[in-house]
């Protein structure tokens, strides 16, 4: 007899794997990923993933949407995570992984809801869907494996906390000056690559946000502590340009030398 269990939507087994090999800086605005102790923990990883890939596409209709999109995140970040793992430590970069044809983001190699997957589907045919969750803040939970990305935080998203995470997420994000900052010299913002690419989810007026210049104003004391500049943000007629991304793999093993890590 087939045994039917109900799905763990407190994603307990991922989240007992995010604290052990995530560590995170002092003020939670970098990660760094421990994927030499994550290989260590191959087994579980692959019980949760499992645990993941059982779920049919009638049973996930019958969620919440915040329990859909906790498990999307969640399942595009642990999939991403075994993706890496599956060429470490042989890599110094995600993009290693793909080739001239095709990147590692249309690479199917995992099954979800049913039919084999790839993390561009997750992302753009799922989370991304129109008039399904419109939330572009689901371009700070997903993470690239890269220390350009947003961090991965220690802890799996939940339908009751997801909003909390995500909020918090976009400040932390915001906070770290190595990925988006005022220039007081040239005037300008500088920010991540992200909003770049994606600039067409925060123009539509999700989270109420019109604009990127919207996005920014409401964030102008996280971008900056003076008040001047604080000023000049919040007015929205600020410059923007974007920072080369970096997408040197962000391994805990090569880059923990920062006295600001745990």
């Amino acid at each position: 007899m087939h045994i039917l269990y109900a799905f763990d939507h407190q994603h307990s087994q991922w989240n007992v794997l995010l604290q052990k090999n995530i560590h995170l800086s002092s003020n939670g605005s970098i990660s760094q990923v421990d994927y030499a102790q994550f290989k260590q923990q191959s087994s579980q990883l692959s019980h949760y993933l499992n645990e993941l890939s059982d779920i049919n596409q009638k049973e996930f209709n019958l969620w919440t949407k915040n329990q859909q999109k906790a498990f999307l995140i969640n399942a595009y970040n642990a999939f991403t995570i075994q993706l890496v793992l599956s060429q470490y430590p042989d890599l110094k970069s995600i993009k290693d992984i793909g080739s001239f044809f095709s990147t590692p983001w249309k690479k199917q190699f995992f099954v979800l809801l049913g039919q084999k997957r790839s993390l561009d589907e997750l992302e753009h045919q799922f989370l991304r869907q129109e008039s399904i969750y419109d939330d572009p803040f689901i371009h700070i939970a997903l993470v690239c494996a890269s220390i350009g990305c947003p961090a991965l935080i220690n802890e799996a998203y939940t339908a009751d906390k997801i909003e909390q995470q995500m909020a918090l997420g976009m400040i932390k994000f915001l906070s770290d000056k190595q990925r988006n900052r005022y220039n007081p010299d040239a005037g300008t913002l500088e920010v991540s690559k992200i909003f770049d690419w994606y600039e067409n989810d925060f123009n539509k007026g999700h989270r109420g946000f019109y604009s990127l210049n919207d996005l920014f104003a409401q964030y102008s004391k996280t971008l900056s502590h003076v008040p001047e500049e604080q000023k000049k943000i919040s007015s929205k007629t600020v410059k923007i340009y974007f920072i080369d991304y970096d997408w040197r793999l962000n391994d805990w093993n090569s880059n923990h030398q920062d006295d600001d890590f745990d």
